[in-house]
């Protein structure tokens, strides 16, 4: 569409919705056909963060959304007003086509979401509105409370009714009235969401897995108690073997079992808003500013563009600036992703969240509240995980066929025995026996079990699932970008070589360097400290001086050392000569960086320090590599840096990115992704949290930051690279074992459901074939135990 195009659309807007009652992917499609019958309206609902971002003509009322929605059968709410898209306050300039292609980093500090009162993400980082975590949606961990007291009710009561109900030693007169009374809160109160559930879709003329739940188990209870009823004598006597029609544990365990698989997803949800509150929590809480000369500290949601404050080493730096005074190298890692410390002058921007590292410093407040870098990252999160596209589970897509089908049978078997036969208890029977067999215990069982299973296994391994649509994500990722710094390598800079010039040793370079070094807290001084450390020791240094950015200089045993920069080694008086700048461009080309020594006035070496490679990335390249992955690297470093590390582990050199930005992250997600790829993306910095959010399947390293952690999917807990690989194994094992799972769960009831159409299997005999299936779904799931042995 062309610009002209663009600009004759109606003015539009986007708000945001929390949306209850959601249970499956027929729900939300339900919920996006019914928004979209609406003119110029579009949605786009989640089912994990329970919400959906509708884009609405500027005439169109909030209230006529929601109740749009909750015609449909379900609870919304505004959230807030995500902000403003095309035609609205700007024209072209509020325009985001989406495309993932040219943005840069000036785009992302300075991309406007249209600035609308109430922008859902106003207050991220150094926040105007700190209470901005509150808006973020509970998703499943309010449905997660609301199952709780349900599920442990129904665990409670279900325990001794199972126990009554199977073994006859347990029996006593007139056992049979107990069990029911006892069943009794367990198929109306606890099994209520699925009740709510079936008349909701019933109402739409739909069904879904929760309708065959709720259908079985009434009929179970009710055949139940009707025979109890007309044969009140039935359980009188322990000892009598009719009671066997009785049929009270199998609705009561089947809805216990359905609410635990319920519960473990909604404590997944739980999990999916924790990324933006992380990242909240990165943003410095206070600042030193300068007012009439004195340093006063304020919170740092009460900075204002213009502000000038102090930061200190070792202080996160509070919100976005320039540099008016000071000189020092800010460890911007979480933000950048760059390996090593950038050294900031007077006139150069820093970024808020950035950790000063050395000298003080003096900034100016230019970004403050929703405009800082940080909120822009948390933007980026929160629109790539709205957009992720809802996954419908399995047992649901089945059940959307399966259910009706069982329901026509149901009442084809009754109405046809009765029509034959005239006998209205063989009807009721037969029946029920197809809604017995066909209730889906082992279907509820085949994820949840499988899951446990599988996680509590991934758990021993130090990887952590989060939930089952991730399992279903794994099966079919063919491409991962991986991160360099912290994931593939170290994120450490170390001594990597020592070169000598004149007539210097090694040895004597490293040592004299070290020493001076080791009165220095930048990472450099401390990194080639450590090195000298290690081989043979340091020496006491007198006549300290340093320069943020620059270097050191000192006296060590009445040798007069200076080590940095190039500009630092001028301002002491020491030249260079083209042998000695050939032999810096060549340590530059290797990626390393390279730091000049000189003592007593005359070049005497370069050391030359690098972000070490993790012990393993090769093999897990490899690995992956085997799995049917294409590895990808994917850096904010130098081109130089990026090539020498995938050369090292085995990535192709077509298959480098370097200089890449966060939102450059994202682009190259979104530009593989549209290309057809399934991709993965692993990685452990602020950085990448768009990124992890973004992609198919986020993989965060456990010594990552919270918001990697929070934003992905699955999680590592080591830093290992190879475990990223045992990662995918073991989810894609853990899938192949729901999906085997989910055919023996269906297996019985295709086959048990026309045998007992045909009046030749008793209810009795249905329920031990439900728990005969249920027996088998465990089994297999508990061979997920040996996985890696």
């Amino acid at each position: 569409m062309s610009t002209e195009e663009l600009l004759r659309q109606p003015p539009t807007r986007v708000i945001e919705l929390e949306i209850e009652g959601m249970t499956c992917a027929s729900c939300v499609g339900r919920v996006e056909r019914k928004l979209g019958k609406l003119e110029g309206v579009h949605a786009a609902v989640n089912l994990p963060l329970e919400s959906a971002q509708v884009t609405v003509p500027e005439g169109m009322s909030d209230q006529q959304i929601v109740d749009t929605v909750n015609a449909t059968g379900y609870k919304a709410r505004v959230r807030a007003a995500a902000g403003r898209g095309i035609g609205a306050g700007g024209g072209v300039a509020d325009i985001d086509t989406g495309d993932g292609g040219g943005r840069t980093d000036d785009d992302l500090r300075t991309h406007d979401d249209g600035g609308a009162p109430g922008n859902s993400t106003a207050g991220l980082g150094a926040a105007k509105n700190p209470a901005a975590a509150e808006r973020i949606p509970e998703g499943g961990s309010k449905v997660a409370a609301q199952l709780r007291p349900r599920l442990i009710l129904a665990v409670v009561l279900s325990i001794p009714i199972f126990l009554i109900s199977m073994f006859p030693a347990l029996q006593f007169p007139n056992w049979g009235w107990v069990a029911g009374i006892l069943a009794l809160p367990v198929v109306t109160w606890s099994a209520w969401p699925f009740h709510r559930a079936a008349a909701i879709n019933a109402r739409h003329l739909a069904s879904t897995m929760d309708t065959l739940v709720s259908i079985g188990v009434t009929a179970a209870f009710l055949f139940s108690a009707l025979t109890l009823a007309l044969d009140p004598a039935l359980t009188a006597d322990p000892g009598m073997e009719d009671h066997a029609e009785l049929y009270f544990e199998v609705a009561a365990v089947v809805v216990t079992f359905l609410l635990l698989g319920r519960y473990l997803e909604a404590n997944a949800k739980a999990k999916a808003g924790d990324a933006l509150k992380a990242l909240l929590g990165l943003g410095a809480k206070d600042a030193v500013v300068l007012r009439n000369g004195s340093e006063v500290r304020i919170p740092a949601d009460q900075l204002a563009v213009g502000n000038v404050f102090v930061v200190r080493p070792g202080e996160k730096i509070a919100t976005d600036g320039i540099v008016i005074e000071g000189r020092s190298a800010v460890d911007a890692s979480l933000i950048t992703g760059e390996s090593m410390p950038v050294d900031v002058n007077v006139d150069d921007p820093v970024t808020g969240a950035t950790i000063n590292t050395s000298g003080r410093l003096l900034v100016k407040a230019t970004r403050v509240g929703s405009e800082t870098t940080l909120a822009q990252m948390g933007r980026l999160v929160s629109q790539a995980q709205s957009g992720k596209a809802p996954i419908a589970r399995l047992a649901d897509r089945i059940s959307a066929v399966f259910v009706p089908i069982v329901l026509g049978i149901a009442v084809l078997t009754f109405v046809l025995w009765l029509l034959l036969t005239g006998d209205l208890q063989a009807a009721v029977t037969a029946a029920v026996a197809v809604l017995v067999i066909a209730c889906p215990c082992a279907l509820g069982l085949a994820t949840p079990i499988g899951l446990l299973t599988g996680t509590g296994r991934g758990a021993q391994l130090g990887i952590l699932i989060k939930g089952p649509q991730v399992l279903e994500d794994t099966r079919t990722v063919d491409t991962i970008l991986l991160d360099k710094t912290g994931t593939v390598t170290n994120g450490k800079l170390a001594v990597t070589r020592t070169l000598a010039r004149r007539t210097r040793t090694e040895a004597e370079v490293l040592r004299l360097a070290g020493s001076v070094e080791a009165a220095s807290e930048h990472p450099i001084a401390q990194a080639i400290a450590a090195a000298a450390t290690s081989a043979g020791g340091t020496s006491a240094v007198t006549d300290f001086d340093s320069a943020p950015g620059g270097g050191v200089r000192g006296t060590v045993g009445g040798a007069r050392v200076v080590a940095g920069r190039e500009g630092w080694l001028m301002e002491n008086g020491i030249s260079l000569t083209d042998a000695d700048q050939a032999a810096l461009r060549n340590e530059q080309d290797s990626g390393a960086t390279a730091i000049w020594v000189a003592i007593d006035g005359a070049v005497a070496g370069i050391i030359s320090l690098q972000d070490t490679i993790k012990e393993g990335s090769a093999a897990a390249v490899r690995r992956l590599k085997e799995l049917g992955l294409r590895p990808i690297l994917l850096t904010g470093d130098n081109a130089a840096v990026a090539a020498q590390v995938a050369a090292a582990v085995g990535i192709a050199p077509a298959d480098v990115f370097a200089d890449v930005t966060p939102q450059g992250k994202v682009d190259a997600v979104r530009a593989l992704q549209g290309d057809g790829a399934t991709v993965a993306m692993a990685g452990d910095g602020v950085n990448d949290a768009a990124a992890l959010a973004q992609a198919d399947l986020g993989i965060a390293m456990g010594s990552g930051t919270d918001v990697a952690i929070e934003a992905a999917d699955l999680t590592v807990m080591g830093n290992g690279l190879d475990q990223v690989a045992t990662a995918i194994e073991l989810s894609r094992k853990t899938l192949s074992t729901i999906k085997t799972n989910l055919f023996w769960a269906f297996f019985y009831n295709a086959v048990g459901i026309p045998v007992a159409a045909l009046g030749l299997l008793n209810p009795m005999i249905a329920g031990g074939a439900m728990a005969a299936s249920s027996v088998l779904v465990v089994t297999n799931s508990l061979r997920l135990r040996r996985f890696g042995k």
